[in-house]
């Protein structure tokens, strides 16, 4: 089978309850996990519970064979639940401006198999064609794992419509208004679910990553652009508009400086990986610096390159406060290409942000951690796993 052909399967809801919705993602980001705790965790009787896993166990989707766990109740070991990782596959697919980047992961957002494939520019037929064949590549690796790919996600910088399928607006990409899931729909082996990816990033830490059992956080992604996805009260926050936490473009940039969404002064203006490699490049004279050279001159003192560090930090650590003093999240997650050179304006955004957020908000704890492209893409496969669950696991175009 190749992307080019799509598969059929008749539709076979297994979660047909919003209880057997929560039953089961309970036990997806927590298990192993013994059946007395998902009822007390998620507040369900024991009978909705037992309701939601038993044709669940019956269809291979969930086992209680996870290894003895004891409960509450010493002396009683109970067989916990947990989610069959391989009973499902999904494809993630993360769109850059030089290249498309693709996985294939199981039920548990795990990577099995992964690919690049260049764009020559970022023209949408361009850009379709070439996840169209980073999805054939997948999808001819996987072998008998092919058989059982329940979606494909696909995620995109910008303002992206995910329930109608539409790219609204991606300065990255220069794109409006592009109908993506309709252009991809006829060439992919399931079904097509496209969001932001910073939102799918987002998904990825909230349900396997840094923000299960967290009550709320948010990722800020420091790179070629500047993004951020927030959970808060239960949730990914998506937006009335579908658009959320974009610090990316808060006025805290250079006032003279156009962003490339067409405004000025933007964060990005000064943060992006590309704006202060070419203020470094302006500073040395150098316009072939690469932004290796770039943090090495910074490291070496010089004068030009710390300066471009260092108002990156302070811009960055300005939207990081405002961001917390509006919605409070108990951690920061600072990811993305960028956080490489974290090193060179860390104390410049912790002074600032100290100096502009508010009382106990204070408290919120920033974390650095690294991100390769393939967990960007490995974020598109979780938004099309929670999309996919979310939507009662019915399988089938």
């Amino acid at each position: 089978m190749t992307a080019t052909q799509p598969r059929t399967r008749a539709a076979a809801p297994l979660l047909a309850t919003p209880a057997a919705v929560q039953a089961f993602t309970h036990i997806l980001t927590r298990g192993p996990i013994a059946r007395i705790d998902v009822t007390r965790q998620t507040g369900l009787s024991q009978a909705a519970v037992t309701k939601a896993v038993s044709p669940l166990i019956s269809a291979g989707f969930v086992s209680a064979d996870g290894g003895p766990q004891h409960t509450a109740q010493p002396g009683r070991p109970v067989n916990p639940l947990r989610v069959v990782g391989e009973a499902l596959a999904f494809l993630g697919l993360k769109v850059n401006a030089d290249e498309v980047i693709g996985v294939v992961t199981d039920l548990h957002a795990r990577i099995l198999h992964a690919t690049r494939v260049p764009v020559a520019n970022t023209d949408a037929d361009e850009i379709v064609r070439a996840l169209i064949a980073a999805a054939s590549t997948l999808v001819s690796r996987c072998g008998g794992v092919a058989d059982r790919i329940a979606g494909v996600g696909v995620s995109v910088s910008g303002d992206v419509d995910e329930t109608s399928g539409v790219v609204r607006h991606s300065p990255l990409l220069g794109w409006r208004d592009v109908p993506l899931v309709a252009m991809l729909r006829p060439s992919m082996p399931a079904r097509v679910h496209i969001d932001n990816d910073v939102r799918a990033l987002t998904i990825a830490e909230q349900w396997f990553g840094v923000g299960v059992g967290v009550e709320s956080f948010a990722i800020v992604t420091i790179g070629a652009g500047i993004g951020c996805g927030l959970y808060l009260n239960g949730d990914v926050v998506e937006g009335g508009f579908g658009v959320a936490g974009e610090i990316g473009h808060l006025p805290f940039g250079l006032e003279s400086a156009v962003c490339r969404c067409g405004r000025h002064g933007c964060v990005e203006t000064v943060a992006s990986s590309r704006a202060i490699l070419d203020a470094v490049r302006t500073s040395t004279g150098n316009p072939g610096l690469t932004m290796f050279q770039a943090g090495a001159l910074a490291h070496s003192g010089h004068a030009g390159a710390v300066a471009a560090f260092e108002r990156a930090g302070s811009s960055i650590g300005m939207a990081l406060a405002a961001m917390v003093n509006l919605v409070g999240p108990k951690v920061v997650l600072l990811a993305g290409e960028g956080v490489a050179d974290y090193d060179l304006y860390e104390s410049r955004v912790r002074e600032v942000f100290s100096e502009h957020v508010f009382g106990a908000a204070a408290q919120c704890r920033i974390v650095t951690q690294s991100h390769t492209f393939d967990d960007w893409a490995r974020g598109a496969a979780a938004s099309s796993i929670r999309a996919t669950v979310r939507g009662g696991l019915v399988l089938g175009a």
